[in-house]
């Protein structure tokens, strides 16, 4: 039986998050495949910048096991980015030596060290804060002059299947309400120079719900905020999930930009 769990009574969300990824940490390299797949792709991108990055402090925000630091640290070298993560249990998996890592909630903004940083980073992290897009404000406003900021975050073009499911069942949506895309690309036009912005569409074969399902709980992705399904509910979500229908899809949105010089 796989249940997306609800936050506990009187329990920050957060630490429901916090607590679901830290179960899972150990499983989570081998199974975040995804994740890997767009840190890559998100520091390919930054190889590509003119002029690079200036000097100065760079971090992952949300950094979990260190994806998308070791993906910059490849491709780009220079020092190492400082991991910010508020689950040590994913932060003890980080392979690299010794790299700089901070427990941090970013719920609560950003450290004061961040301030006037030279490259922020942050991938499948800013789906999980309480008011991303006053986040990334923020993120925007730290960045030194020339600094750049690389995002990739989940939106709300994701999970259609999941979503048709569920109305046809009868049954709340448990999974986590994404932000839309385009407010988000609005708060970093703002106050950034946009280099490069998509929305990518990735998609799995959809073998049914309870191995859709498994697969959050794998990684530690199962937190939700709303009350979890009974074993009824979940039995409708079973029989209405279409055996034949498209495959499962991710709406992605990746952007790089750039601080005013």
């Amino acid at each position: 039986m796989v249940l997306l769990e609800p936050t506990a009574a009187g329990a920050p969300f957060s630490q429901r998050v916090q607590r679901c990824f830290g179960r899972s940490a150990a499983a989570y390299p081998s199974q975040a495949r995804l994740q890997a797949a767009v840190a890559e792709r998100l520091a390919r991108w930054l190889t590509r910048l003119t002029p690079a990055p200036p000097a100065g402090i760079r971090a992952d925000l949300g950094a979990g096991s260190g994806l998308l630091a070791r993906a910059i640290e490849r491709r780009l070298g220079g020092p190492p980015l400082l991991r910010l993560d508020s689950c040590p249990e994913l932060l003890q998996l980080e392979t690299a030596a010794a790299p700089p890592q901070r427990l941090w909630d970013l719920n609560h903004g950003l450290p004061p060290e961040l301030q006037g940083a030279a490259l922020l980073g942050s991938s499948f992290a800013l789906q999980w804060l309480e008011q991303p897009q006053r986040q990334l404000e923020q993120w925007c406003a730290a960045l030194a002059p020339g600094g750049v900021l690389a995002l990739a975050v989940p939106c709300a073009g994701s999970f259609g299947l999941w979503h048709q499911a569920c109305r046809r069942a009868g049954v709340p949506f448990t999974g986590l309400e994404l932000p839309e895309a385009e407010p988000l690309i609005q708060a970093v036009t703002a106050r950034l120079v946009p280099l490069r912005t998509q929305r990518l569409r990735f998609s799995r074969p959809n073998h049914g719900a309870l191995p859709f399902l498994r697969q959050f709980k794998a990684i530690g992705a199962q937190a939700s905020r709303g009350p979890r399904l009974s074993r009824g509910q979940l039995r409708q979500l079973e029989q209405h999930w279409p055996s034949d229908g498209p495959n499962l899809g991710w709406e992605v949105l990746v952007l790089v930009a750039r601080q005013s010089p």
